[in-house]
């Protein structure tokens, strides 16, 4: 209300604005309202906000302008303020700042021929107590200038970071799924450190490929697979395929 009014003061004046704005649902305004408005000495939130206000446009745009509330709240605190996550929904409305907002996806997965013995062990129960305790694999893909680009991505359950990545321009097994499994960390492959984890993906053609169950029973890694066509049974996978295309390729086109 204060601002409309400083913009039109020039050519309507304070007092005509006022009067014929009348009661409003903020509240009745008065030309002696507006004059005490410019008085009144700031609150004494006021400064913080001023200074939590600049970090939170910092810390956004470090993270590629993506954020939204809850993302920005836990970066904030990781940042090392003590704020809660009203406050920052609060000083991103004041800055002006939103997160990317996601969209459905086209499903890329080729199932594979013949039937598949390995078991679902996870049952859509995407926790972990630990680091290399269970791991979820899934192929998304990218729309370029040249046509389509192929991302395979390996997510830590426990850490919900993408821990093994490759792209490709083709879904053959040996240039994407594989190196994704590749560019993991390796050093907990270790018969000591491997032993139960677990590996889970869909049932596509790339994941029952021999050479990739060749190098997870190398690696001491049980194999674990969701039903054909049920993308809920891979639903943390998925997240991460929306996740990586919404945050770091929609928000980047010009």
């Amino acid at each position: 209300m204060i601002a409309f009014i400083d913009m039109h003061r020039e050519k309507f004046g304070v007092e005509a604005i006022c009067r014929i704005l009348g009661a409003t649902e903020c509240g009745f305004i008065t030309s002696r309202g507006d004059l005490a408005s410019k008085t009144r000495p700031a609150s004494a939130r006021s400064p913080r906000d001023e200074m939590l206000v600049e970090e939170v446009k910092r810390i956004h745009q470090e993270n590629y302008s993506v954020y939204g509330v809850r993302k920005m709240w836990h970066a904030m605190r990781h940042a090392g303020w003590d704020v809660g996550r009203d406050q920052v929904a609060r000083l991103m409305k004041s800055a002006g700042l939103q997160g990317v907002r996601r969209g459905r996806k086209p499903v890329t997965t080729r199932p594979a021929a013949g039937e598949d013995q390995r078991p679902d062990l996870v049952d859509r129960k995407f926790v972990a107590d630990r680091s290399q305790q269970l791991w979820v694999a899934d192929i998304t893909y990218v729309r370029i200038l040249a046509g389509f680009c192929y991302v395979a991505l390996i997510t830590g359950v426990f850490s919900r970071r993408i821990i093994g990545w490759a792209v490709a321009p083709t879904l053959h097994t040996q240039s994407l799924p594989l190196l994704a499994l590749e560019h993991a960390p390796l050093s907990p492959w270790s018969s000591r450190n491997g032993s139960g984890l677990i590996h889970h993906s869909d049932r596509g053609s790339q994941y029952v490929s021999l050479a990739y169950l060749d190098a997870l029973v190398a690696a001491g890694v049980k194999a674990s697979v969701g039903t054909v066509g049920d993308s809920y049974d891979n639903a943390l996978a998925e997240t991460v395929n929306g996740l990586y295309k919404a945050e770091l390729i929609y928000s980047k086109r010009i």
